[in-house]
C-alpha cells in the first residue's frame, strides 16, 4: 500500500502514527498499556487484545463491561477468523411480553440479552492464546482493586450517563447501578481515583474458572436471584445455554483491496454495501475535502443502511440474502439511484431466499480487530449488587413488528451495531481497523477505507480527518473542520446539515497497518483519551 508519508518529514504539528513491531491501539491509555504488557511478557496479539478488552471494562465502564457482547477478527498465518460473541434474547422474552409497547425499551429488564463477552474472551484464548488465561486479567483486577484516575473523555461519557439517565431510573432493579457506578449519585471527576472492588472479585472468579462461574456458577446464580427479586426475566438457564459462534467473515472488494466484516447479525454488511456502491466512482480523482466526495459517500451510506435496517437479523432465525446484497450487480443497481441531489433512502428489493474498539498486532504477524460494548452507556443500567456487572441493553436492537426479520423472539440475537473491520490486499493482510459509535460505525469504516485506499492517508491522518455521519432521511452531521464552502454546497444539493462539535457523534477509531518491512504503523483517534503504543 502506498501511503503519503511526506508529511511525516515536515515540522508541522500534525499528529504522527506510531511505528513498532508489536503494537496495541485503543481508546484508553491504561488499557493500551495492559495489552502491551502482555506482549512484553511473551504473549501474542490475542493475549494483548484480551488483556486490553478486560481492562477496558474497568477503566471505561460507561462504554463496555463484563455484561456486554464482543466480536473479533483474527489474522493468523494466511487466514482470517471471525468470532461472533453476541448474546441472545432471554427465553422468557416472548413477543407477548412486549404487548402494548410501540418500541423496544432501551433500559431495564426488557432490554437485557445474555452477555456474550466473557465467553468470547474464553473462546478467543482457547483457540489462539499463549499466556495463561488468568494472567490476562491481572492489570484489570489491579485497577479495580486499587483504583485508577478518570480520564477526560471517560468522565464526559460517564457524567452524561449519570445526568441523563439516573433521574429516570426508579425501582429496585436500578439500585445496584447507583451504588456501583456513581459516587454519591455523581460521576467520578477527571483525575479522581475510582475503585470497584465488586468488579475485581468478579473478574478474579472469571479468571480462575475460565468463565464457568459467570455462565454456570455463583455469578450466574447472583444474576438470576437479582432478576427474580426485581421482576426480571434473566435465568441461570439462559446463561448456561449461551455459546459463541466462529463465523466466516464476509467481504467486499474495493479498488483492488478486500474489506472484511463479521456477517449478520451485525451491521458490518452496511459498510461493505456502501463500498461496493462507491467502487464505481473515482473518489481518488477528487479532492478529499470536496462537495462531490462528501455527497457520494453520504448517498452510498444512506442506501446501504436502508438495506441493513430492512434485512439484517439473526441468520439462525431469518434468511439474510447476503450473496445478493453483496453482489456487484446489486451495487450497480443502487448506484444508479445516486444523482447530484440528496435522496431519501428506501431499501432495495433483493430476491427472496456506547462501545470500545481496540486492535493489536505482534511481530509474528498475528493481528486482531476487536470490539465490545454495553450498547447505551451502562447498558440496561441493571447491576446485580456485589458483582460489578452492568447488564447490556442490546435487546433494544430488536423491533416489535412481527413481520420484520429482526422481530424479538426467545433465543434470538438482535441487530448488532458493533463491528470490527479488517483490510487485505491480494490475499495478504494490511491490518485491523474500527470506529466505535453505534450507528456511526459503518460510515466510519467506509471513511477509513476511502481515506486509506483513495487518498493514501496514513492511520493517524485518516483518523484525525473531518468526518460525516448520516443519521436519517436527508439529515447529516458534519464536523466543524469540514470546509464551510462544502457545508453550504451540500445544503444546496438538498442535504439537511448540522455542523456538530460533539466528539461523541463521530465515533472513536483505531487503525494498525502492516508495512512491507513487517513492522506496523498505528494510529489512535484524537476524539478520545486513547493511544497507540508499541515496542
Amino acid at each position: 500500500m502506498n501511503f503519503n508519508l511526506d508529511v511525516l518529514n515536515s515540522t508541522s504539528n500534525t499528529r504522527k502514527p506510531v511505528f513498532a513491531r508489536n503494537v496495541v491501539a485503543t481508546s484508553q491509555p491504561l488499557a493500551a498499556q495492559a495489552g502491551l504488557e502482555m506482549l512484553r511478557r511473551g504473549g501474542n496479539a490475542v493475549d494483548a487484545a484480551l488483556a486490553t478488552a478486560i481492562t477496558l471494562t474497568v477503566v471505561e465502564p460507561c462504554s463496555n463491561g463484563i455484561g456486554g457482547d464482543c466480536f473479533a477478527l483474527v489474522w493468523q498465518g494466511d487466514a482470517l477468523h471471525g468470532l461472533n460473541a453476541s448474546g441472545r434474547a432471554l427465553m422468557l422474552h416472548t413477543p407477548e411480553r412486549f404487548a402494548g409497547l410501540t418500541e423496544m425499551p432501551d433500559r431495564g429488564w426488557l432490554s437485557v440479552t445474555v452477555p456474550g463477552a466473557v465467553m468470547g474472551w474464553r473462546d478467543l484464548h482457547r483457540k489462539f492464546g499463549r499466556l495463561p488465561f488468568a494472567t490476562l486479567f491481572e492489570p484489570a483486577i489491579q485497577y479495580a482493586e486499587t483504583g485508577f484516575p478518570i480520564s477526560p473523555t471517560v468522565y464526559y461519557a460517564w457524567h452524561y450517563s449519570v445526568v441523563n439517565r439516573l433521574p429516570t431510573l426508579s425501582g429496585d432493579a436500578y439500585a445496584g447501578y447507583r451504588t456501583t457506578f456513581t459516587v454519591d449519585g455523581r460521576a467520578p471527576y477527571i483525575g479522581e481515583i475510582f475503585r470497584n472492588p465488586d468488579q475485581a472479585r468478579t473478574l478474579q472468579r472469571i479468571a480462575e474458572t475460565e468463565g464457568a462461574a459467570f455462565y454456570t456458577g455463583e455469578l450466574a446464580e447472583k444474576m438470576e436471584a437479582y432478576a427474580l427479586s426485581t421482576g426480571g426475566w434473566l435465568r441461570a438457564s439462559d446463561l448456561a445455554a449461551h455459546r459463541s459462534e466462529w463465523v466466516t467473515p464476509i467481504r467486499a472488494s474495493y479498488k483492488g483491496y478486500d474489506v472484511w466484516e463479521i456477517p449478520p447479525n451485525g451491521q458490518g454488511i452496511a459498510a461493505l454495501m456502501a463500498l461496493n456502491i462507491l467502487d464505481g466512482f473515482d473518489l481518488a480523482g477528487m479532492p478529499r475535502e470536496s462537495t462531490e466526495a462528501y455527497h457520494l459517500q453520504i448517498e452510498a451510506m444512506k442506501l446501504a443502511t436502508a438495506d441493513s435496517w430492512r434485512y439484517v437479523a439473526d441468520p439462525d432465525h431469518a434468511a439474510v440474502p447476503l450473496d445478493w446484497l453483496l453482489s456487484k450487480e446489486y451495487a450497480a443497481e443502487r448506484r444508479r439511484l445516486i444523482t447530484p441531489r440528496a435522496l431519501t433512502p428506501t431499501p432495495g428489493q433483493p430476491p427472496a431466499s456506547d462501545t470500545v474498539y481496540l486492535c493489536a498486532a505482534d511481530a509474528d504477524g498475528m493481528m486482531v480487530s476487536f470490539i465490545q460494548s454495553n450498547y447505551g452507556g451502562f447498558g440496561s443500567y441493571i447491576v446485580p449488587p456485589g458483582t460489578g456487572i452492568a447488564l447490556q441493553n442490546r435487546g433494544s436492537g430488536f423491533v416489535l413488528d412481527p413481520k420484520h426479520p429482526n422481530t424479538v423472539a426467545p433465543g434470538k440475537r438482535p441487530f448488532h451495531t458493533i463491528i470490527p473491520g479488517f483490510l487485505t490486499h491480494e490475499g495478504q493482510p494490511v491490518g485491523p481497523f474500527g470506529v466505535m459509535g453505534g450507528r456511526m460505525q459503518p460510515a466510519g469504516h467506509v471513511q477509513m477505507v476511502v481515506n486509506t485506499v483513495d487518498w493514501g492517508m496514513h492511520p493517524q491522518a485518516s483518523l484525525d480527518a473531518a468526518r460525516w455521519f448520516w443519521w436519517e432521511q436527508n439529515y447529516t452531521r458534519l464536523e466543524p473542520t469540514v470546509p464551510a464552502a462544502v457545508v453550504e454546497a451540500l445544503r444546496e444539493r438538498g442535504h439537511e446539515i448540522e455542523v456538530d462539535a460533539g466528539l461523541d457523534a463521530f465515533g472513536r477509531g483505531q487503525i494498525i497497518w502492516r508495512l512491507p518491512s513487517g513492522a506496523y504503523m498505528a494510529g489512535s483517534d484524537n476524539r478520545t483519551d486513547g493511544c497507540a503504543v508499541g515496542f
